[in-house]
């Protein structure tokens, strides 16, 4: 079908409003009330007499347009408010700020100061996003649109050029679809980053009658949402990098596979297929060229092994999602025993821009070996957490301090010197430390310190993190996962973990550290699948750099963080101590003892470690 993006481009700026409102509407922002935010804004300004118009179809053009975007990435901040003609930003906003909004900013062209972003270090109010730290220092590629516009308007993605690349991908031969991509440098960010156009040439190399494109969105590991924000901001992107894939590839048919724990993300891409196809851009003759494309979604049911792709693959086929070994490689024998390209969808996301934008201009972002941006989900102890999209090459430094905003104290309030950890790559990947702040991120670089990107999780950990509680964390979500299908993996972990717990419960010996490392090393060598091969990094990571934190819960009993309760040890500075005895009025055991205004001493054989007393203390005397 001969499909005219340009007249499609043409016909909405006619009916784009000068004056725009975008209401962030990604996962946390909806939680938080962003849809009763737009209900209230839009009764609030047609009580103003503004013609607004808030339906993404409605084709009278308006005074006014009030719509919503995916995820902006500052989660932390939102509901989140862009008043575009007036270059504001407001953050916090809740649905019974909507009259001051409009009152103030809409009819008297005035911010709301109480609204604004307030910078930590000048403490001064920042009218513009562009203007803040986590922006400013941002270079966004695959996620330029989340934000920006309305992701269920197919209209509004053609404008920014949407399906621009697919229509030139479609225009060319597969062979110089895949040498695009392969000179871009672009390489998988779902984290073993494989050379993508490498892949995509393997692939097309099979002469078979059905191929597939599989999206990986199965994304599973803690505090990692990148592939959702994508699918819920510019699920538009995602489609057309599989249509390009396709192409290049000679494909036929395309599965989005995402986890059903994404309600929001799973409607939006739906509705984006939906459209496409209305619209000419998704089925047959694609833009003329006699060629075919198809893609449907399936919801996983959130195993985190599926994450592989030999497991999804099997779960897709219907039946369990269990690894299977290799080769062969999914690109000769994947999806029903047919080639098949698999890709994440931040991977997907980029592949648009590339084909629109040339392959030089992508390889000269990031490093040598790395090129482009990634994207990590930034979490933990650190004052702005969100979604980050940083050039490959900038550092932990960069991203925790400049970005993030610095450390903080596990009540949110600034720790200039707290900076402990920083767990990089999920669950399967390692602990980095202050050595390693100014290393350069990239997947070449960060394999040198044992680690590696992953699919992009950053979990910043300030010093009062126990960081052998913060093994067995990750220890119970990888043996929670396993798929049970090699026994090294099944029991290995499984052992693992005991061995973990009776650590931080003061049950261990200093053999438990010696059979710790011992069976990480055999679970690592002899699992089937990236899950097994990669659930002990957090331990390893962890024994070689934290060494005497286990020590110390191992020998002397006793947790240098104080977080793990069977080795708290509490006690009463008799210098501190003002005799005033809340902490025994608290003491649920009455295992604190003293006499009005002298010093308290708290009995260890009676004390169940509660930290009632040190929580109640006004004076700071209790230690522990």
């Amino acid at each position: 079908m001969n499909v005219n993006l340009q007249q499609i481009t043409e016909h909405y700026n006619e009916l784009k409003e000068d004056r725009r409102i975008i209401v962030c509407a990604g996962t946390a922002c909806v939680a938080n009330g962003a849809f009763e935010l737009i209900a209230a804004l839009e009764a609030e300004i047609k009580k103003a007499g503004i013609n607004v118009r808030v339906d993404v179809h409605d084709e009278t053009k308006k005074d006014m347009n009030l719509t919503y975007s995916g995820c902006h990435g500052f989660c932390q901040m939102g509901p989140l408010v862009t008043i575009e003609d007036q270059d504001i930003l407001y953050v916090r906003v809740h649905k019974e700020d909507a009259a001051e909004i409009v009152e103030k900013t809409l009819k008297n062209n005035q911010p709301v100061e109480r609204l604004l972003y307030v910078d930590p270090v000048s403490k001064q109010p920042i009218r513009n996003a562009s203007e803040i730290n986590f922006y400013k220092r941002q270079q966004r590629i695959s996620l330029a649109n989340c934000g920006h516009i309305c992701p269920d308007d197919i209209a509004e993605y053609i404008s920014k050029g949407g399906y621009e690349g697919a229509k030139k991908a479609y225009s060319m031969q597969p062979e110089d679809v895949c040498k695009e991509v392969l000179a871009s440098g672009l390489r998988g960010r779902g984290g073993a980053g494989f050379p993508t156009g490498k892949k995509w040439q393997f692939t097309l190399a099979n002469k078979s009658d059905v191929k597939y494109i599989i999206c990986n969105a199965d994304e599973g590991d803690p505090g990692a949402f990148m592939d959702r924000s994508i699918m819920e901001g510019d699920p538009h992107a995602v489609l057309e990098g599989m249509m390009i894939a396709a192409r290049g590839v000679d494909a036929n048919e395309g599965v989005i596979y995402c986890r059903a724990e994404y309600p929001l993300a799973l409607q939006r891409v739906r509705k984006a297929i939906k459209d496409a196809e209305e619209a000419g851009i998704l089925g047959d003759n694609i833009f003329n060229s006699g060629k075919s494309f198809r893609i449907r979604v399936m919801e996983g049911a959130g195993a985190f092994v599926c994450g592989e792709e030999t497991a999804l693959i099997k779960s897709i086929e219907g039946s369990r999602g269990m690894p299977t070994p290799k080769p062969p490689f999914p690109a000769k024998s994947g999806l029903f025993g047919k080639p098949t390209v698999i890709n994440n969808v931040e991977t997907l996301a980029c592949v648009p821009v590339i084909m629109r934008k040339g392959a030089a201009w992508f390889k000269a972002i990031g490093t040598e070996g790395s090129a482009g941006t990634k994207n990590f989900a930034l979490t933990g102890h650190v004052a702005n957490t969100g979604l980050v999209e940083v050039p490959f090459g900038a550092t932990l430094r960069e991203i925790i301090f400049n970005i993030g905003g610095g450390i903080t104290d596990d009540k949110g309030n600034p720790m200039p010197d707290g900076f402990k950890a920083v767990q990089i790559g999920g669950p399967s990947g390692a602990c980095l430390v202050e050595e390693h702040l100014d290393v350069p991120i990239d997947f070449d670089s960060i394999k040198k310190h044992e680690a590696i990107v992953g699919s992009g999780g950053l979990v910043v950990m300030n010093k009062n993190t126990c960081m052998v509680s913060i093994a067995k964390f990750f220890m119970e979500f990888t043996q929670r996962e396993s798929c049970g299908k090699c026994v090294l993996c099944r029991e290995g972990t499984k052992q693992m973990l005991a061995m973990l717990e009776d650590i931080v419960e003061g049950k261990a010996t200093e053999k438990t550290l010696d059979d710790l490392e011992e069976l990480a090393h055999a679970v690592a060598k002899g699992s089937l699948c990236g899950l097994g091969k990669t659930a002990p990094n957090p331990v390893l990571s962890t024994l070689k750099t934290f060494r005497k934190e286990y020590e110390a819960h191992v020998i002397d009993k006793y947790c240098p963080a104080g977080q793990c309760q069977a080795l708290r040890k509490f006690t009463i500075v008799a210098d501190k101590c003002k005799g005033c005895t809340l902490c025994s009025r608290k003491c649920p055991v009455g295992a604190i003892s003293g006499k009005v205004k002298e010093p308290h001493v708290i009995d260890p054989a009676k004390c169940i470690k509660c930290g009632a007393c040190k929580d109640a203390c006004k004076f700071n005397a209790i230690e522990g």
